[in-house]
């Protein structure tokens, strides 16, 4: 290859983990030795060869691995790897790779792969850990067959439409495309949608043809697309995609534009099960393209809901995309800002402590320090955590209102002040102690060492387990609200802050649950703070009647599939997210259901009260 040739491969692979991570030496020797291949889908699959296996390194286009039985491994796009666990094992190809979209693909045979390997510590790492995560994941992967062809297409579109006017420059139009990171642009003229603009367009009709970035967009486009209502299914955009040899699909709401389906969106939104979406998470090299990940998670959370996957599920699975985001939100500042002074864990308290989480999720969190920090330690954590939790809430977690976040130097603290603060509201239970209670005592490890936090967690049941006057306390605090029932078993209604009024799902169902669960956790020492499970743990070890935890265990589920499905609802009608239940939306049997569900949790927290005040 001439210096022209290598130019583009090398500037590819000096962006992409662990290729950024080679000397200049070896990465000039990969660039200079490595294959190309062209891989249409019309081929279907690629040919593999045991006799010859290779790193394949995923230039453009989209594939899939597939095991021996038909399951999906992996959704693979531009800088992703197949091939390497052959490589790795020396055994031979079982798995598939199929063909989703033309790709250009670069191939490193087995003896340079291994010289890199040798030559370069953190590429090796890189590969073990991809190995070791893949047979993870063939272990206990299970097929869970997604319904997103069923889904409307309006469930695609994330963002508002980018768009130009038709006598825009394409010099102008390309850095608009390039600010928002996508591949096309609509292209309007007087409000009516006459065409798109697509990478396509401007190799093939501006950089082939020799012209300048003054050419209007009008020359350059795609003039009367294909387009798709928002109400169509995205099965019908497969069809017109594949029918047309096309990529991108403007989507029209009774007639008007409202954004721009491509064929990448359509395989993330097939892909957007957990474990992928973390391994895009995971790969990311900076903040903004965490972001851009993080638009994902909306399309997740439909996904599952549509999946009809249990709450309980849901919550766990949106809790580890947030797990993930945040340790890669850690581990990215910490490679700006160098290794820490001292081994910190960072806490997830509240939702995602419990693994709950659903959507309008803000972030509760704090950091536990080894040692109280001097003042060069206490300027390094908190550039970290302010970094950290602005992360986050460009992600979609917003910031707590209450501030309870590891930014706050007040929930910054090292083993002793944490066993100190949690003494101190243990055994001066007072109202503010008590609404503390409710988020901190339901807390989680998210990063750092395994044994700092188990230190305080100890410590914090020692002190609360059968702690009869924090008990009570905590119990009359969980019963200062009750289920939104009134009179003949009517709903009362709330307002959400507009003129609406609804049922709080959240606040008058499942928290109510909660904090039952809570309570009965804390009194007898339990370490699991997921809602879920402290109920089974708690009828394993006879403390909750079978009876009573299971249709605790039942309303906990019923109420926040209900939750999930209503906010489906909203994700869907473009509404604003809330918790809010209207019940004229309800069917008679699920009214009934909902009254059943809400009724149970009265009787918890009645029996509660018997059990924890009846001295009080």
């Amino acid at each position: 290859m001439d210096e022209t040739e290598l130019l583009p491969i090398r500037n590819f692979l000096a962006e992409i983990a662990p290729f950024n991570e080679l000397s200049a030496e070896l990465l000039e020797e990969c660039c200079r030795n490595l294959s190309i291949g062209y891989y249409s889908k019309a081929s279907v699959a690629v040919p593999l060869s045991s006799e010859n296996p290779l790193l394949y390194i995923v230039r453009s286009g989209a594939f899939e691995v597939r095991n021996a039985e038909g399951e999906l491994l992996d959704r693979l796009g531009a800088g992703d790897y197949f091939g390497f666990p052959s490589l790795m094992s020396g055994e031979s190809i079982s798995n598939k790779v199929l063909i989703l979209e033309d790709g250009l693909v670069y191939h490193l045979s087995l003896p340079l792969f291994e010289k890199l390997r040798a030559g370069c510590r953190a590429f090796d790492r890189f590969f073990n850990r991809a190995y070791a995560k893949r047979l993870r994941h063939q272990e206990s992967h299970q097929h869970h067959a997604e319904v997103i062809t069923a889904n409307r297409i309006s469930s695609l579109v994330v963002m508002s439409p980018i768009s130009v006017d038709h006598k825009t420059p394409v010099s102008d139009a390309a850095k608009l495309m390039r600010k928002n990171r996508v591949s096309s642009t609509l292209v309007m003229d007087n409000q009516k949608l006459v065409g798109i603009l697509t990478d396509r367009d401007l190799r093939n009709r501006v950089l082939a043809e020799g012209l300048n970035g003054d050419v209007p967009v009008y020359q350059a486009m795609t003039a009367t697309p294909v387009t798709i209502d928002a109400n169509a299914l995205v099965f019908e955009a497969m069809l017109q995609m594949s029918q047309h040899n096309i990529h991108h699909l403007p989507v029209l709401d009774n007639g008007d534009p409202v954004g721009m389906v491509t064929s990448t969106d359509i395989i993330r939104s097939q892909s957007s099960q957990p474990i992928l979406l973390i391994g895009e998470i995971e790969r990311q090299q900076d903040v903004d393209s965490l972001i851009h990940v993080s638009k994902q998670i909306p399309i997740l959370l439909q996904n599952l809901i549509s999946a009809d996957a249990r709450a309980e599920e849901i919550g766990r699975i949106l809790t580890s995309v947030t797990d993930a985001l945040t340790r890669r939100l850690i581990q990215l500042h910490q490679a700006l800002l160098g290794e820490p002074p001292v081994a910190f864990c960072w806490l997830a308290f509240g939702s995602q402590g419990r693994q709950d989480q659903m959507a309008c999720s803000d972030q509760d969190n704090g950091l536990l320090l080894t040692h109280e920090p001097n003042a060069v330690e206490n300027a390094y954590f908190d550039k970290l955590t302010h970094a950290v939790c602005a992360g986050l809430n460009d992600c979609g977690y917003v910031f707590c209102p209450g501030d309870i976040m590891a930014q706050n130097p007040m929930w910054r603290m090292s083993l002793e002040q944490w066993q100190q603060k949690f003494s101190d509201w243990v055994n001066a239970p007072e109202p503010k102690a008590l609404m503390h209670a409710s988020i901190f005592f339901d807390m989680r490890c998210v990063f750092g060492p395994e044994n700092l936090f188990a230190a305080l967690q100890d410590n914090v049941l020692a002190d609360t387990r059968d702690n009869d006057i924090f008990l009570a306390a905590l119990t009359g605090n969980a019963l200062s609200e009750t289920p939104p029932l009134g009179f003949f078993r009517q709903f009362v209604l709330e307002r959400d802050g507009s003129e609406e009024k609804g049922i709080d799902l959240k606040h008058r169902g499942s928290v109510l649950i909660n904090d039952i669960a809570r309570v009965y956790a804390l009194s007898a020492g339990l370490k699991e703070v997921n809602t879920a499970k402290r109920i089974r743990v708690l009828i394993a070890k006879g403390i909750l009647n079978r009876k009573d935890g299971l249709n605790l265990a039942d309303a906990l589920e019923f109420i926040a599939h209900m939750r999930l499905a209503n906010q489906g609802r909203q994700y869907e009608n473009r509404e604003q997210l809330s918790n809010y239940l209207k019940p004229e939306e309800l069917s008679s049997l699920m009214r009934h259901q909902l009254r059943d569900a809400f009724k149970v949790v009265h009787d918890a927290q009645s029996a509660l009260k018997l059990k924890f005040m009846r001295s009080f």
